[in-house]
């Protein structure tokens, strides 16, 4: 990036449903009122996998970021922890999207929803919704939840399904979560376990690797829900400038299905990447994904310099 803006990050809280989300503020020295991005993770993850990475690029662009946790995830608030409630996490970004709206020193009137994976749904069901976002970015996005939740072999799913009700029934009777892994090699009894997925992951986390270890599973229930969850369903409703990322490798949120959601978007662009699911956070394609990022921000949003 030619002349990056340096910045400064703040660690700040918002208030979302009973309790609070943590979340990174970055904000660009130099630039007035600019536009700010709220970004959030995928299924099961949490700020420190390579979403600093995303903000950091966003902020020498001249943008304002705001990068959270969910409730039950993070250094958000929630008990039990690692809970997956898509209610709860659709309640937390409107509460991040109405945090940033309130912030002094920024642009209200242009405020993105990006969102990677799990959270790609949850932007595009936002933006649905919300038609005062100014853009929208949904990186390798979940749309279809029959699709993403039967893409692993049917023996497993069958497990998943039982640990999912097995999970189910101990909350009904008070009992503490019963917990699956989210991300597992194959073969593993795991949410995910696509070749090398597990490895990647590994490399978002980085000098994070503790975290990652102490936090990469999920209440089982989720896989009670999944399958029911089809943010794509509501693309067409969508008025805000859209770029669609995806990944022509992805067995963890079918390319095909995405590619058809994309087209049904009103002002949706769609730009597609030889990779699997993971690899966008990670050289050699990250780098050529948040570019594309910053320029669809750019022409959109008509720049911040």
């Amino acid at each position: 990036m030619a002349n990056p803006l340096s910045h400064v990050r703040h660690d700040v809280t918002f208030p979302s449903g009973d309790g609070r989300c943590a979340a990174w503020l970055y904000r660009p020295d130099g630039v007035e009122n600019p536009p700010v991005i709220v970004l959030a993770h995928g299924f099961g993850a949490f700020r420190e996998l390579r979403l600093d990475a995303y903000a950091q690029r966003f902020a020498q662009a001249g943008y304002a970021a705001l990068v959270f946790d969910y409730r039950h995830w993070g250094a958000s608030d929630g008990v039990p922890r690692r809970i997956l409630d898509i209610g709860k996490q659709h309640t937390d970004w409107r509460a991040a999207v109405a945090y940033a709206r309130g912030l002094d020193g920024v642009d209200s009137t242009r405020v993105v929803a990006w969102g990677s994976s799990f959270a790609g749904g949850h932007v595009l069901d936002l933006a649905a919704h919300d038609h005062g976002l100014a853009a929208v970015i949904a990186q390798v996005p979940h749309v279809d939840g029959p699709a993403s939740a039967f893409s692993p072999p049917p023996g497993l799913v069958v497990r998943l399904v039982l640990a999912a009700l097995r999970d189910q029934l101990g909350a009904l009777l008070g009992r503490e979560p019963y917990r699956v892994k989210s991300i597992g090699r194959p073969g593993e009894m795991a949410m995910m376990t696509s070749p090398g997925a597990y490895e990647l992951v590994q490399r978002m986390a980085g000098s994070n690797e503790q975290q990652f270890l102490s936090e990469k599973d999920v209440a089982a229930r989720i896989g009670l829900r999944m399958p029911f969850y089809s943010p794509g369903r509501s693309a067409a409703e969508i008025t805000a400038p859209t770029l669609v990322q995806v990944a022509r490798r992805d067995d963890v949120t079918p390319y095909a299905k995405a590619m058809r959601v994309a087209a049904r978007i009103p002002r949706g662009e769609v730009l597609t990447y030889d990779c699997s699911h993971f690899e966008p956070y990670l050289e050699p394609h990250f780098e050529a994904i948040v570019t594309d990022q910053i320029d669809f921000l750019d022409r959109h949003l008509g720049g911040v310099r």
